[in-house]
């Protein structure tokens, strides 16, 4: 923790790569632990693919309403607050994340680059036309729902959310590797390294000279590339460490 603190307090311009462990502190369970319930019996792939969505797209579309409806039951953990806080301290900070359930946004962080979309935004299959949010509603019970259709071409509506096989966007993807060349420090917190090209990320920050931190209670594919290891869960270390950064210096 001093390590990190030390390496922090001179940061100009800090990335916080966040995944999946970041999420679960909230209660939210990873993508292949939430089969439960109706969908026990499916394959990942049977949910998560566009060929998935065009055989079924009831389906598809019920698992992720279903998902969203987790999601917004949650309660962002003390971890996303101190975030927050941190980036009240650093002239400059953004968070890259992999997850998709909008907490980083819905706790008022105010520069997020979601890698791999969100839960909270809708667009059609055929042109990705956007389409409100608020005009889809979040079903009560777990099951099939069929999409609405996109008010410019027709086509189903599809979560916003990036599918296996599908490229990462194109804009998100270019934001998170510049931060990446020209931050300071980069904060890994809760992720295990094996998503790419996420997990490049890091690699990409300490070749540019930055300080590499990781936040996770177990060792990961990305230790390696640490220079300082946090061992402990998101919601306990991250508030630890600002509030450590808003301490004065001690002579």
């Amino acid at each position: 923790m001093v390590q990190a603190v030390r390496a922090l307090r001179p940061a100009r311009c800090v990335v916080v790569a966040t995944g999946a462990g970041m999420s679960r502190d909230s209660g939210i369970p990873t993508f292949r632990d939430a089969l439960t319930g109706v969908w026990a019996h499916y394959d990942p792939d049977e949910l998560a693919t566009e060929a998935a969505f065009r055989r079924n797209p009831a389906r598809v579309f019920g698992w992720y309403l279903w998902r969203r409806r987790l999601v917004r039951a949650a309660v962002p953990h003390a971890g996303y607050h101190a975030l927050v806080a941190l980036e009240r301290i650093v002239p400059e900070l953004v968070v890259v994340t992999q997850n998709v359930d909008g907490l980083h946004r819905r706790v008022g962080q105010s520069r997020v680059v979601e890698l791999h979309g969100s839960l909270e935004r809708f667009s059609c299959l055929a042109a990705r036309h956007p389409f409100p949010p608020d005009q889809v509603a979040t079903p009560d019970a777990e099951g099939e729902c069929e999409p609405p259709r996109c008010h410019r071409c027709g086509a189903p509506v599809r979560p916003d959310v990036v599918w296996f096989g599908e490229m990462l966007p194109q804009e998100a993807t270019a934001a998170a590797w510049e931060w990446s060349t020209r931050c300071d420090a980069m904060l890994v917190v809760g992720t295990s390294g094996l998503v790419q090209p996420a997990a490049q990320l890091p690699l990409v920050a300490r070749g540019a000279g930055a300080v590499v931190i990781e936040v996770n209670p177990e060792p990961t594919e990305i230790s390696a590339a640490a220079h300082i290891t946090c061992r402990g869960p998101a919601g306990a270390v991250l508030p630890a460490l600002v509030a450590a950064l808003t301490e004065r210096e001690r002579p």
